[in-house]
């Protein structure tokens, strides 16, 4: 699998008229009968980020809810994980999701530095907390492969990138390897400044990039409530070298979950007919495996880990 062609076909993904309408300079709000939903920008200095906010139709006046930001993985963006955003805005939380600057389908010229994305999931997170309706004090955060990496080092890792060189010149086939061959680590290198933000109060990552960077040392920070999730057949990011070393370097033992069966993108929601067609290398049934049952039963565990943990209080 080349890296040009999974980015390629992460590109039909997202912007497929099926997924969502073209994204626009102002803002747009779509409804269902349960989720309204807005796309918006927010500054970053003098860059505007694409967010996209799920909110439940009806909730009490003066209500306070919960909030769960998203991270997508390399080459997405904001609607990369709209499954999810709706099973948990269905069900009384606020959603919001960013395009990250540089590591997305239109633009990859900073897909390498990490530390950029966790300040801007923080910047995310400081403006939803402007909003009336949002509440502080409840704040999870949810991500999928390098987004995985963003909310668990948002939430307090604190990667270290000096082990990147020996890792990829063991396995200079993996695709993390690929994409620092081809772009490079940034400037920084192992001196990169990692953004952390003490609202974060619950993290839920899966198939999470450069694990093997995140020791014990490195995680002692991240002493909230974590369910973790790996696809048992995941060949972008293998075994053991991704999603172990976070199961086994936290703090507090995370919810684990191995999905029998799955690889790296049926963490992605399932593809339409058309989606498929076009982008067989991410929406290509692994064989033997149901995408569509499994989002059903992840986005429910991710509800009910988020509910325990934000709302009954009880990880």
């Amino acid at each position: 699998m080349s890296l040009t062609a999974v980015l390629a076909a992460l590109a039909l993904v997202a912007a497929a008229p099926s997924v969502s309408p073209p994204p626009s300079v102002t803002q747009a709000a779509a409804q269902t009968d349960a989720v309204t939903f807005t796309r918006r920008t927010i500054p970053d200095g003098d860059v505007a980020v694409e967010v996209g906010v799920w909110r439940p139709a009806e909730a009490p006046a003066d209500a306070r809810l919960p909030l769960v930001v998203i991270s997508h993985g390399n080459g997405g963006d904001y609607r990369g994980h709209e499954d999810t955003a709706r099973a948990l805005a269905a069900t009384g939380f606020i959603v919001a999701s960013l395009t990250h600057t540089g590591d997305n389908w239109r633009d990859q010229s900073r897909a390498t530095d990490v530390a950029l994305r966790p300040r801007q999931l923080s910047l995310l997170i400081e403006a939803m907390v402007r909003e009336p309706d949002v509440d502080p004090d409840r704040i999870g955060a949810f991500g999928f492969s390098a987004g995985a990496l963003t909310v668990l080092t948002a939430a307090g890792a604190e990667p270290d990138l000096s082990r990147v060189a020996a890792h990829c010149q063991s396995h200079p086939a993996f695709y993390d390897c690929g994409l620092i061959a081809a772009r490079g680590l940034p400037a920084s290198g192992a001196d990169a400044v990692w953004t952390h933000n003490p609202r974060i109060r619950a993290v839920v990552a899966a198939a999470p990039a450069l694990g093997f960077t995140l020791t014990p040392e490195r995680l002692a920070a991240v002493t909230q409530p974590v369910q973790l999730w790996r696809g048992e057949n995941d060949r972008v990011l293998p075994s053991p070298f991704y999603a172990e070393p976070v199961r086994d370097g936290l703090p507090r033992p995370p919810e684990f979950h191995t999905v029998p069966g799955a690889g790296h993108f049926d963490f992605l929601p399932p593809c339409s007919a058309q989606l498929a067609a076009n982008a067989p290398m991410i929406c290509a049934p692994t064989p033997g495996f149901d995408r569509a049952a499994f989002h059903e039963s992840f986005n429910r565990e991710i509800v009910r880990f988020f509910r325990q943990t934000l709302v009954s209080g009880k990880p």
